[in-house]
């Protein structure tokens, strides 16, 4: 009799499972069935094989799977234009605007209280509202993952890394690299240069260029919105690891792998939210377990044994055992930073990210040093 009602009860809790997903699904083509407009405002371009492209991908499947028609707007500049586009955007009756780019933030900021009915979307954002929620992917675990292929991937120990702007974002990530190649390869360093830019291509061959001519690099990434560095690496024989996008294909004879965007894991759930009336005013901080970052399919060109060690790394960010900035961990002056069996917060990887681990080379102080 007792495993009669456990039978029973496993089938009623069967049809009430099927009951409310067949509601939820009956409500999202409720909230779908006319189409939503949504302006999308981009820093660069939705075809740069970078960011513009991650975010243009991800929100034209966002787009297909819940009846929306996005206005892009390319190549904003951070100035009084971002808020040109946005009330030209909200004019075309979009109900939704997103910002791809932190430097926009000020201006979306003024917009979103200037129209408590339009829901605002704000990449790399640091500041929420009533109606304007923050995003970004802790990509910096998959820049973990990468710096791993890296450091098993360098003869030279010597690894180039060309970025934008020494911001608590960028810092972030040449961290966490560099606490990869040195898991796998303690003997190597990473040599930084900067391109004061997100999409100047001819700042990023400057930076690339000064890296190749005062190291011996073999290995070279980037965190720009520009592929110029890449470009540079597959014509003179240089591994690298891009960022943002998959780009296997356009660097076949030295790409190795990229952390990536997949922003229709983001997009799609909480647009729909906005559609259902649920939008929530927070910061997001997405993680792997969510699919919004991770790590592009490793090439054919890396070395026998890269698979298994970052395969073994990335199972412990997703059954929450591990994440990149758990002590000890010491910066570029010896200091402990990190205690042994403690971690840092959200707070002070997002907005306190001001110093360096141990491994980092700054180029700038290397050339202060030969004055």
């Amino acid at each position: 009799m007792k495993r009669v009602f456990i039978i029973v009860g496993c089938i009623i809790g069967i049809v009430m499972a099927g009951i409310v997903l067949i509601s939820v699904r009956q409500t999202d083509v409720e909230v779908t069935k006319e189409r939503t407009k949504v302006g999308f405002i981009l820093n660069g371009a939705i075809d740069d094989h970078s960011w513009g492209q991650s975010h243009y991908e991800g929100m034209e499947q966002c787009a297909a799977d819940l009846n929306l028609e996005v206005y892009y707007r390319e190549n904003v500049p951070a100035d009084e234009r971002c808020k040109d586009c946005i009330e030209e955007l909200i004019g075309l009756g979009c109900e939704i605007i997103i910002c791809n780019s932190f430097d926009f933030g000020a201006y979306e900021l003024e917009e979103a209280e200037a129209h408590r009915d339009i829901y605002f979307f704000h990449a790399s954002g640091v500041t929420e509202t009533d109606n304007l929620a923050t995003y970004f992917g802790r990509i910096y675990q998959m820049r973990y993952l990468s710096g791993i292929v890296a450091g098993l991937q360098t003869e030279t120990d010597e690894i180039g890394y060309v970025a934008a702007f020494p911001i608590p974002e960028v810092n972030r990530g040449i961290n966490a690299f560099t606490l990869g190649v040195r898991k796998v390869n303690p003997d190597a360093h990473v040599y930084v240069e900067w391109t004061q830019s997100w999409v100047g291509s001819d700042e990023a061959q400057q930076a690339t260029e000064r890296l190749l001519g005062q190291h011996d690099i073999d290995v070279l990434t980037i965190h720009t919105d520009t592929n110029r560095p890449l470009e540079i690496a597959e014509e003179k024989g240089i591994w690298c690891i891009g960022y943002n996008r998959d780009n296997a294909g356009l660097y076949p004879g030295t790409f190795l792998t990229a952390p990536v965007f997949r922003w229709e894991n983001f997009y799609e759930p909480h647009i729909l939210e906005c559609l259902q009336g649920k939008f929530s005013p927070r910061h997001y901080w997405d993680g792997a377990e969510t699919g919004t970052v991770a790590l592009a399919p490793l090439s054919g060109n890396v070395k026998p044994g890269t698979a298994k060690a970052v395969e073994e790394a990335e199972r412990q960010f997703l059954d929450g055992t591990f994440d990149v900035f758990y002590g000890p961990i010491t910066d570029t002056e010896g200091n402990l930073r990190v205690g042994d069996k403690e971690c840092m917060t959200d707070e002070e990887m997002l907005n306190a990210f001001d110093w360096y681990v141990e491994g980092v080379v700054l180029d700038e102080e290397k050339a202060d040093e030969n004055q």
